[in-house]
């Protein structure tokens, strides 16, 4: 079952005005399943194929022969040599569209891409389904607690398969994986434990001390492997917004997964019914919302431009997203019923910075609602409201 990719168009326009185009993300995020919808004619070559990834590392030149028209070329950051032949065959060809590369190791493909094809290549971030994608693709989110326990993982649907066991599998043979060939841990079962307590800290300021000194490990150490969670794609920071209204301002990122499936499995939740009373609950509805904004962007091969604003006296935004030069700030609450407290950070922001554009609240209730310019946004009308047709 292939559920449509809103990237999908997008990717085959900048096909059609770079030679190259790269599609990074986490394993399993249906990078290979979009780039063979979006160019069904075009050569696929998988480079976890050991025998393929021997002839492209032994034999780039006569590798690339045997594609003289290009190719999809699916985890290339195996045979980094290629990097250098691709620049050599693109500058020769002067054509657009005639390479499709992927890479699950954000970053061993970026390097690859920045040392050799810098100016040739247009860059796509693909994460897991967005809510929009999976309307469009005809299936229910279903209640909020199970579509936040089965996250968005495209084999979740497409296989049906268990969230407690796919995700189990996928934290064993892709992340651990992954783990092992960027950096030498020789005990995975810290990094396991390490992953797990980042996955208890999902939407909170990223603090490394405690953060290492909670896992046992030094400050270098955990901060290593936060990069190696984020350039896998499983986890991002939300910067602090830049703008100085007021100097008592926290300066400090926020840590955020990007699947709230992959949470709720090392968090140790079993079933969609834990969702709703687990102390982590306002956390999960969280990442999945800022989630989603992050996915609308990158869907569009757009920069972010988000960020959260926090002053040192409890005053907060917990989202801004940058538009040219309007802002839209989000407030995010996992509770069903809009009480006046949801107002009080968005009324301080407008109050403060004197701006009047519109601003969001994402609740988790199910009615659509106007206060004043206040925006109130169900949380099953989130991806309808970010896409709009």
């Amino acid at each position: 079952m292939y559920i449509p990719r809103l990237a999908e168009s997008v990717l085959i326009r900048l096909s059609g005005e770079y030679p190259v185009v790269a599609v990074t993300g986490p394993r399993q995020s249906g990078k290979t399943t979009l780039v063979r919808s979006a160019f069904p004619d075009k050569p696929y070559v998988s480079l976890e194929d050991l025998d393929v990834r021997a002839l492209a590392r032994e034999d780039p030149r006569g590798f690339l022969d045997s594609y003289p028209e290009g190719a999809i070329l699916d985890e290339v950051q195996n045979a980094p040599d290629l990097f250098s032949y691709l620049q050599t065959r693109v500058d020769q060809k002067e054509r657009s569209g005639l390479f499709v590369l992927t890479g699950s190791r954000q970053f061993d493909l970026l390097s690859g891409i920045t040392q050799t094809l810098a100016g040739r290549v247009a860059l796509l971030s693909l994460l897991p389904l967005s809510q929009a994608e999976l309307v469009k693709g005809g299936l229910d989110p279903g209640p909020l607690g199970e579509f936040l326990f089965r996250g968005l993982y495209p084999p979740i649907f497409s296989r049906k398969a268990d969230p407690a066991i796919w995700y189990g599998n996928y934290v064993r043979t892709y992340i651990e994986r992954d783990v092992r060939q960027i950096l030498n841990i020789r005990d995975l079962s810290s990094f396991h434990r390490f992953v797990k307590i980042c996955a208890g800290r999902t939407g909170q300021l990223v603090n490394l001390s405690s953060l290492a000194n909670d896992c046992g490990l030094s400050h270098n150490t955990a901060k290593a492997w936060l990069s190696v969670l984020e350039a896998s794609g499983l986890l991002f920071f939300l910067a602090p917004h830049h703008q100085n209204f007021n100097k008592r301002l926290l300066k400090t990122p926020k840590l955020f997964f990007t699947d709230t499936g992959l949470v709720s499995w090392l968090l140790g939740i079993e079933s969609p019914e834990q969702i709703g009373t687990h102390p982590q609950f306002g956390a999960l509805f969280e990442t999945f919302v800022v989630g989603e904004f992050l996915k609308s962007r990158l869907n569009r091969a757009l920069e972010p431009r988000l960020s959260f604003w926090q002053d040192r006296t409890g005053h907060e935004v917990d989202l801004i997203l940058e538009r040219g030069d309007k802002v839209l700030p989000v407030e995010v609450k996992a509770g069903k019923t809009v009480v006046p407290d949801y107002f009080r950070g968005l009324d301080f922001w407008g109050t403060m910075t004197g701006r009047k554009e519109e601003g969001w609240i994402v609740y988790g209730g199910e009615e659509p609602r106007i206060k004043g310019r206040w925006r109130v946004v169900p949380w099953k009308g989130l991806g309808e409201s970010l896409n709009p047709e």
